[in-house]
């Protein structure tokens, strides 16, 4: 019943994804709240008090999880958020070095946007308005970071954006890869196997969270450049001309990857938000 509900979702979609739908963000928030410390949850909860200053209505961040996708509701709002549309991504070429030097440009970029947000949040003399805001778009752009197709393009196709491909079965004109990646993948990835939102290992938090913002761009660039692989018989810069069928295989090998994201994602943000607040 949830994939249907994802799927009519995906059907009725108007716009290019931009970002990890509901589950995925929520997920990567929740499983943060677990890891973070206890003065850290005491911070978070001061700071989301005062979402009333951003003047978002119908855009709620009374808890980290609706924090998690107040990035994305925003911007349903019109103009005046209209400027950060562009920081939910980073589109470094799959076919070239790693550079993402002109994207990040005037820090118009998901990297560039993450290490902003933490400043702010351990700034304690910035205004508080800006360290809320600052909060909310963190806990969303970590998120972002993890998704490959925000790290990655493929023939200035818009991080698989304009790849359109079929899922198992399921085809519409409005399946793309990232959408895949956003949504279907996601919701498969974090509900098979074991609960992923718990309490780590202080080993894992090492191992999973660790690296800088700078790393976390280009670890998801390489899963990007593997998927574009198998989608193209083990060629990554093949051009992509036609409506890419995404096999049961192709899904079997992606799960695991996609979970192992989401973890990274949450325990990444657990180590920023410790690091800011605590």
């Amino acid at each position: 019943m949830r994939f249907l509900v994802i799927l009519a979702a995906l059907i009725g979609f108007a716009a290019p994804a931009n970002a990890y739908w509901e589950y995925g963000h929520q997920t990567v928030a929740a499983i943060a709240w677990r890891n973070v410390t206890p003065a850290t949850r005491a911070k978070i909860t001061q700071l989301l008090r005062h979402t009333d200053l951003l003047k978002t209505e119908g855009c709620p961040a009374t808890n980290i999880e609706e924090a998690s996708v107040w990035a994305d509701c925003i911007k349903k709002l019109g103009n005046d958020w209209r400027y950060a549309s562009v920081w939910h991504y980073q589109d470094a070429d799959v076919c070239k070095p790693f550079d993402v030097t002109a994207e990040c440009k005037d820090g118009n970029c998901v990297s560039a946007q993450i290490e902003r947000d933490v400043k702010l949040l351990k700034d304690r003399k910035a205004p508080q308005v800006e360290r809320v805001k600052a909060l909310l778009f963190l806990v969303h752009f970590v998120g972002d970071i993890g998704q490959p197709l925000h790290g990655a393009e493929h023939d200035h196709d818009a991080g698989g954006n304009k790849a359109q491909v079929s899922y198992g079965i399921y085809t519409t004109d409005r399946l793309n890869l990232h959408s895949v990646w956003d949504g279907l993948l996601a919701e498969r990835a974090i509900t098979s196997g074991p609960n992923i939102v718990r309490t780590y290992s202080r080993k894992d938090r090492a191992e999973l969270g660790g690296g800088t913002v700078q790393d976390w761009g280009k670890d998801s660039w390489e899963l990007a450049k593997t998927v574009y692989a198998d989608l193209n018989g083990g060629e990554t810069c093949k051009p992509i001309t036609t409506r890419i069928a995404i096999t049961e295989p192709m899904i079997e090998k992606w799960v695991p990857e996609a979970r192992t994201q989401v973890i990274k994602g949450g325990l990444r943000l657990a180590r920023l938000l410790d690091e800011a607040l605590a």
